[in-house]
């Protein structure tokens, strides 16, 4: 239900065949597929897990989806990445505290990873605040999930 209302709220802004696509904390790649099956043709899954890495990759043969699948650890990743990207979806584990959530938000950032006319989604429990964070634009929520919404140059949206 949740990644339903997602994807519907993604429709509204983007023409997912042109999306270049970072999936961040992509277990087993399930948000991933979700943008290969609707179009999209650039699509970068990084988790620090070997087993699932090695799973999206095998999916992605299978289905014949256009997905890099890469083994790091998300943090270092994003330091060193030099790519620009439409969309990054990131799905940390509701374990992690408050300040690792930040941080993640904020490297992107820091690090320029977002297209200008990009969105950030964070997949959160309700006890990680992160509407504080500079470039917030909007959240939503369901059931136990919280997406919380960041933009380069946030547009006052509900």
């Amino acid at each position: 239900m949740s990644k339903e209302a997602l994807f519907n709220v993604l429709n509204n802004h983007f023409n997912f065949d042109e999306l270049k696509v970072l999936d961040l904390f992509s277990g087993t790649g399930n948000i991933s597929y979700e943008f290969a099956s609707r179009g999209s043709q650039n699509i970068t899954s990084v988790d620090a897990d070997f087993g699932c890495v090695k799973f999206i990759k095998q999916t992605a043969a299978e289905f014949d989806f256009n997905i890099a699948a890469i083994k790091s650890d998300v943090l270092q990743y994003i330091g060193r990445c030099n790519s620009v990207y439409d969309i990054i979806f990131a799905d940390p584990p509701y374990g992690f505290d408050q300040k690792t959530f930040e941080s993640i938000v904020v490297a992107v950032f820091q690090n320029n990873l977002l297209d200008a006319e990009g969105m950030m989604i964070i997949e959160h429990s309700k006890y990680t605040k992160l509407d504080h964070l500079e470039h917030f634009s909007f959240k939503k929520s369901y059931g136990g999930s919280i997406f919380s919404f960041f933009e380069i140059n946030p547009a006052e949206e509900e």
